[in-house]
């Protein structure tokens, strides 16, 4: 039997190194707790590299990360439907109603167009030789027209009986002296909070459509306004989705002011509760029924209600099995 390497040689990764003054038994039982020791590290080193690994290769389409998660790096596969393919062909189906524009039996307006010479003869034509015509309609947006200002005055009257002067009310809506109408501010709330336009950007839009000069600030105003009377509907629809047999639970996070916040989302079939927190872990209070989400551990804190596990965070994770540890 040949002797193991001297100490120069041997591997000093477990501080273990067999004495050369040893006798062949000891140096073998070293050797093997010295090869023990560097499997068990081979081991440990090897499932953190497939780890790692595996998280590298997570994305939106086969785990639960958000879409903006994938930065630069998006993948053909985070737009993959994981459906299964129905047979069926592409488009419209047999029987669905189209959508094809339509000719209107009231046109707004009407050009008439009349020949001014005949196309066999060459002789002059006037309306009055009309006999039929053929119709095409153009739908189209009307021209921008200036912004409408409406003056209301508040008149006073002098009483005849006591003279006392009385000055009328103006609607329970104007309350500045100059300030934008109802519609305009719905335009601004449609456009900033359902098509997500930045108030730079809206700002921009309003004035490039309408000739609208309107501050971010006023843009904000207006938002914060609007959020304000809404507070009791809110309130509303918050205590129908908590009560409601099923609800759906998701959060996601996104930058408010250069913070990060976290926007938390409680939905049934028919309602959409949004809320705003600080906290990712800050959850929906006084539930009741069933609850579905996506596993997350503190969703599993919530009292008073059945868990129930969404089936597309499951088929990403199974999709994840696919592509990162290639299974069938």
């Amino acid at each position: 039997m040949s002797l193991p390497p001297s100490d120069s040689q041997s591997c000093p990764d477990d501080g273990v190194a067999p004495s050369t003054s040893a006798g062949p038994q000891d140096i073998i039982a070293a050797l093997l707790t010295q090869n023990e020791a560097q499997r068990e590290l081979i081991a440990t080193l090897t499932a953190r590299i497939a780890e790692l690994e595996r998280q590298l290769g997570l994305n939106s389409g086969n785990s639960s990360k958000p879409p903006s998660s994938d930065g630069l790096k998006k993948q053909p596969s985070r737009t993959r439907s994981l459906r299964e393919t129905s047979g069926k062909t592409t488009g419209g189906q047999k029987g669905h109603p189209g959508k094809t524009l339509c000719c209107t039996d009231q046109p707004d307006t009407i050009i008439n167009h009349f020949a001014k010479t005949c196309g066999g003869c060459g002789g002059a034509l006037d309306q009055t030789q009309a006999d039929g015509f053929a119709a095409r309609q153009v739908f189209d947006l009307p021209e921008p027209q200036p912004m409408v200002v409406t003056e209301h005055r508040a008149h006073a009257c002098l009483c005849r009986r006591c003279g006392e002067p009385t000055r009328a009310a103006f609607p329970s809506d104007v309350t500045a002296p100059v300030q934008y109408g109802p519609r305009i501010g719905a335009f601004v709330l449609y456009l900033l909070h359902y098509q997500l336009l930045p108030e730079k950007r809206l700002a921009a839009l309003m004035a490039d459509l309408f000739g609208v000069s309107m501050a971010t600030a006023t843009i904000a105003r207006i938002s914060q306004q609007a959020a304000t009377r809404l507070q009791s509907f809110a309130d509303i629809v918050r205590d129908a989705v908590a009560k409601a047999p099923v609800k759906h639970l998701d959060e996601t996070g996104f930058r408010i002011g250069g913070k990060t916040q976290w926007l938390h989302i409680a939905c049934t079939s028919l309602l959409t509760f949004y809320r705003v927190s600080a906290k990712r872990g800050s959850l929906l209070a006084n539930l009741t029924g069933i609850a579905v989400h996506d596993h997350w551990k503190p969703y599993y804190t919530l009292t008073g209600v059945t868990h129930a596990l969404c089936n597309a965070h499951h088929l990403r994770e199974l999709q994840a099995l696919i592509e990162i540890e290639k299974e069938d």
